[in-house]
């Protein structure tokens, strides 16, 4: 039985820390391939400047070229209305019986499980690695303390990645050379396809 890493996001664009972060996370815990699960439409975010679906999906498959130890995954794409990680996660256990899930997430997403939908279900059959980010502070909120009270977290002493997606977007759109934070066939589609210029 494999043991998977779900790393969800809407990867726009997938750059080097998400590389980086996926990359710890296969070679400094027990899991034996990282899943990036490309998310249509965060459902706690706003749309502004994401990318259609299959490019945000070509991206990934581009940074992560023939590395096995990575997958890109576009579950997220054929379902219908707002994606859920509960529902995600559900559907992923019943499709693939003989592997074992586990959710990959940053320090500032596990100080929101509380606004997640059926967050106890999530945590009661999930664990969750938890890799830090830069600069994140917790709200005490009696409802989280609830939910992290039943959640087996790991917490993975990966580097501090403080690489945005929106920094990268921001970048681009002021003409600036933004290819150093990116995986070079990546950078090279997005000059290509003038991505994020306007």
């Amino acid at each position: 039985m494999s043991k998977i890493g779900l790393f969800f996001g809407s990867f726009n664009p997938v750059h080097i820390g998400h590389l980086a972060i996926a990359g710890y996370m296969k070679e400094f815990t027990d899991i034996d391939q990282v899943w990036l699960v490309i998310s249509p439409q965060n459902p706690l975010k706003k749309k502004g400047t994401l990318l259609a679906d299959h490019h945000r999906l070509y991206l990934a498959e581009l940074a992560i070229g023939d590395n096995d130890a990575l997958k890109p995954s576009d579950i997220e794409f054929r379902r219908q209305g707002p994606s859920y990680t509960i529902d995600t996660m559900a559907l992923l256990s019943e499709k693939y019986p003989r592997h074992r899930f586990v959710l990959i997430m940053g320090e500032d997403n596990l100080y929101t499980l509380h606004k997640w939908k059926n967050a106890r279900e999530l945590v009661k059959r999930y664990p969750i690695l938890v890799y830090p980010r830069p600069g994140i502070s917790r709200k005490e909120n009696i409802q989280l303390d609830e939910i992290l009270s039943m959640a087996t977290i790991r917490r993975v002493n990966a580097p501090l990645m403080d690489i945005s997606g929106s920094f990268i977007r921001n970048g681009i759109r002021r003409g600036k050379n933004m290819s150093y934070y990116l995986h070079p066939a990546v950078w090279q589609y997005i000059v290509y396809m003038h991505f994020y210029e306007k």
